[in-house]
């Protein structure tokens, strides 16, 4: 499957009903999330391994995982709505891919990949909330890939370092977020994201 095959697939995927504002819950967009699945199987941490999708939503990096070859591919996520939504899509599509309403905290599992949008822990309510992620992550799987804010990098390479880890990309990407909140005032904004692919064990 090319790029834009893929693309076009995940652009299909269903949108959460009733995004809830602390979730920071803003669905990755189709081109971006088809360009990280394919730098993941590039590097060769989608074809045939264990994927697991942190903070999964509607299932976006899980449905593109199990397209592009995954093993098996599970999805988890703390909102039931958007859990259904996403078993409703794959039940739907034939998608042989596991859903589960869970917190990131109480998630017990191991995989070889972990693609995850975590929140950016922008809004007050959660903040710090992308280092929950990135330290599940460390728990689960060999490899990660996460997006972060820009002008927190610098933090997360500490963090990471700490944790015994090591990144192995860096790719930036303008992230548009759609108004979809009463508090947003504009149409779309562009957040500078970073994606990081981490190994766990160097």
């Amino acid at each position: 499957m090319k790029q834009k095959q893929l693309e076009i697939i995940l652009q299909k995927i269903p949108k959460p009903s009733n995004p809830v504002p602390h979730l920071e819950q803003y669905m990755t967009p189709a081109t971006i999330a088809a360009d990280v699945i394919f730098t993941a199987y590039n590097w060769g941490d989608i074809q045939d391994k264990i994927v697991v999708d942190l903070g999964c939503g509607t299932g976006v990096f899980a449905i593109g995982a199990f397209l592009m070859g995954a093993q098996k591919a599970v999805g988890y996520d703390i909102d039931p709505n958007v859990i259904s939504i996403a078993k409703d899509h794959t039940i739907k599509n034939k998608y042989p891919i596991e859903f589960y309403t869970q917190d990131v905290s109480s998630i017990q599992t191991s995989c070889d990949t972990v693609l995850m949008n975590p929140p950016f822990g922008a809004q007050k309510a959660n903040l710090k909330a992308d280092r929950r992620f990135i330290e599940k992550g460390f728990d689960i799987a060999s490899v990660l890939y996460s997006f972060h804010l820009k002008k927190t990098i610098p933090f997360l390479e500490k963090m990471i370092t700490a944790l015994h880890g090591e990144i192995t990309l860096q790719k930036d990407y303008e992230f548009p977020i759609k108004w979809i909140f009463d508090f947003h005032y504009k149409q779309v904004v562009s957040y500078k994201v970073t994606l990081l692919r981490i190994t766990t064990h160097p």
